[in-house]
């Protein structure tokens, strides 16, 4: 399999970030079982809304990386300029860290919303511009 410099590049970091978002997942199983397991929350108590939106937080990180290691092989594989290759490479990890950010952010004050919103664009642009570029190298 091909791999352009670009796709190293982008891929070698996002694989940099994951232990990043392994140790949100120990912090995470600390809060939920008290210190029982993971890392013992220390003076940090939630509430359920808190804790909904920190566990949504974490799963879009992990997920929306996944993603976007997926979306650098893809975009290798099309034809676009070189403007829209980078577009695609770069929303989806920055779609990871705002929406994650803003669900973390929004545990404590209602004004990260904000963040979600221009994370889940930056997703939604960065899959229409792979994906037209996939189907138009056919």
């Amino acid at each position: 399999m091909y791999l352009s410099r670009e796709t190293k590049i982008v891929s070698g970091i996002l694989l940099l970030v994951v232990p990043t978002i392994m140790y949100g997942g120990v912090t995470l199983l600390g809060i939920l079982t008290n210190g029982g397991a993971g890392m013992a929350p220390g003076e940090l108590s939630l509430t359920d809304k808190q804790w909904s939106l920190w566990r949504a937080g974490h799963a879009h990180a992990g997920v929306w990386v996944i993603l976007s290691l997926v979306l650098q092989i893809l975009v290798d594989s099309t034809n676009l300029s070189k403007t829209m290759e980078w577009i695609a490479r770069l929303g989806a990890p920055i779609a990871a860290v705002l929406v994650s950010g803003g669900f973390f952010g929004l545990t404590f004050m209602p004004g990260f919303r904000w963040m979600i919103y221009i994370g889940s664009a930056a997703l939604i642009l960065s899959l229409i511009i792979t994906g037209i570029g996939l189907l138009k190298n056919r």
